[in-house]
Order: C-alpha cells, then sequence, then structure tokens
C-alpha cells in the first residue's frame, strides 16, 4: 500500500488479454488500480487522465492495438440541448429526482436485476444479476466523500438509479439503471440531462461521460452530447492530458475547403 498525492494505493496490475465487450473483433485490456482513499482533487486529475471507477476499482483501456475507446466530456457550460433532447425532458415532468449520498434498498437491488435480465434478453448482454453485499461491494466499496446517487421516482416507485461524483469542476457518470418498463420514454437521455442539471446547479465546468466508442452503437451515443471534447491519449500521474474538441477541427477543416473551393473559382 502507497499514498501519494492524495491517492492511497493498494495496488496496481494490468489485465491479460481477451475478448472486448464492445468491439468484438477487437483484443482487450485494463490498466487497473484498487484505491481505498482518495481526495476530490485527486480524482479530478485521474479524471483527467481518462480514469473511470466502480467502487475501489478504478480503471482505463490498455489495449495491445486498438485504441478505439476515447474519453468523452461534456463542456458543461457551452452546452445547449438537441430537440430530442429536449422533448425527453418534457415526456419525464412527472418524474420525481432526489440527488443524495449513496444508499442501498432492496428497490436498489430489484431494479439492477430487472435492468440487466432485459438488456440480457434484448442486447445479449451478459447475465449480470447481484445481491445486496454484492451492490455494496461493486458500487459503494471506498466511501468516497464525491459519490451521489440520483434516484428517479414515479408514482413512489424508484424506476432508475444513476451513480455519479462531483469533484473539483466537474461530474463524472459512473452507472446508470432503470425499470424496463420506463425506456420507452428514454430514461438514459433525461439522466444524462439530470446529470448536466447537477453540474450546472453547481457551476461545473465538465461532465465526464466515460467512453466514446464510434464503432459501438452503444457507445456511439454520447457523441450526440455536444459541444464535447475527446482526451488524445491516456497519459500518466505525471503527464498532462490533451483534450479536444472534435467540432472545432471539423470547423476548421470545413473552412479550409471553403477556401480552396473559392480560390479554384474562375
Amino acid at each position: 500500500m502507497s499514498t501519494i498525492g492524495g491517492i492511497t494505493e493498494i495496488e496496481r496490475y494490468r489485465t491479460g488479454r481477451g475478448s472486448c465487450s464492445y468491439l468484438w473483433h477487437e483484443t482487450a485490456s485494463l490498466e487497473c488500480r484498487v484505491i481505498s482513499d482518495i481526495t476530490s482533487e485527486a480524482y479530478r486529475d485521474l479524471l483527467q487522465r481518462g480514469w473511470r471507477r466502480f467502487g475501489r476499482d478504478f480503471f482505463r483501456p490498455a489495449c495491445p492495438r486498438c485504441t478505439k475507446c476515447r474519453s468523452l466530456r461534456i463542456k458543461i457550460r457551452e452546452f445547449a440541448p438537441s430537440r430530442s433532447q429536449r422533448r425527453a425532458v418534457e415526456s419525464n415532468q412527472h418524474v420525481e429526482v432526489v440527488v443524495q449520498p449513496l444508499t442501498i434498498s432492496p428497490a436498489h437491488v430489484k431494479l439492477y436485476n430487472d435492468y440487466h435480465l432485459f438488456m440480457h434478453a434484448q442486447r445479449g448482454w451478459r447475465l449480470g444479476q447481484t445481491t445486496k453485499q454484492e451492490y455494496a461491494t461493486t458500487f459503494l466499496a471506498g466511501n468516497f466523500a464525491f459519490a451521489r446517487e440520483i434516484l428517479y421516482f414515479a408514482a413512489r416507485k424508484l424506476v432508475g438509479v444513476a451513480l455519479i461524483d462531483l469533484v473539483p469542476g466537474a461530474v463524472s457518470s459512473v452507472y446508470f439503471f432503470h425499470d424496463p418498463a420506463w425506456r420507452p420514454k428514454a430514461p438514459g437521455v433525461f439522466s444524462v440531462l439530470q446529470t448536466l442539471k447537477v453540474g450546472q446547479d453547481h457551476d461545473l465546468e465538465h461532465q465526464y461521460l466515460g467512453y466514446w466508442i464510434k464503432e459501438c452503437p452503444s457507445m456511439a451515443y454520447k457523441g450526440k452530447y455536444r459541444p464535447h471534447e475527446l482526451l488524445q491519449f491516456y497519459p500518466s500521474d505525471e503527464e498532462e492530458p490533451t483534450w479536444r474538441d472534435p467540432g472545432i477541427r471539423k470547423c476548421i477543416k470545413n473552412q479550409i475547403h471553403a477556401s480552396v473551393d473559392t480560390n479554384e473559382r474562375p
């Protein structure tokens, strides 16, 4: 165990190479850290370098060849919802939203299991069922001060849980699961927007959405939240991270093409 820069680290390791969960033809590996204690400032620095977490387990891609998993963060202060995103808010006005420290209840566990059973049947996910103890180990371990949950209630029934982290300057979306019966009303979009609202209420700069994969439909949706930035590579704790707005690059490219077209006109 070592304590450096606000991080008390128990273990650091890299997983063996295996089949990618998102792109079946790719080989995946993860860089992992088990952390028992970490300050909000130190975790902000890890988020900036592409780290994510479930409980005490922190991780990021370390794949041998593929670099398609890109960390994505929304620029909260400049964000403007699209028409379909506004519709998701309008269609869920009946939903009560509660933001609070992490908790666990039988309703949490049932909702998690119902969601994963549905995704197993609809999307072919590996069947993931949990118990109260397993849920606590996966999501609540560490008891980090920055951890929060957003609970969604419809007619006083728990229909969704979003796990988030609040650190200086940013909010990170950790995990979201919901009642399958709520799915037609776009709960995923609604939850991202509610997390954005938390960021706006705290005057934060970024919302970290995890990994964006252009070629994977279940991950590509994150690119619809604009403007956003992509992490260009996964730096060490000592290196400075480089984030870029792909929209700016596209705008510059269009301007160059327009200039070339104009100059070539007779």
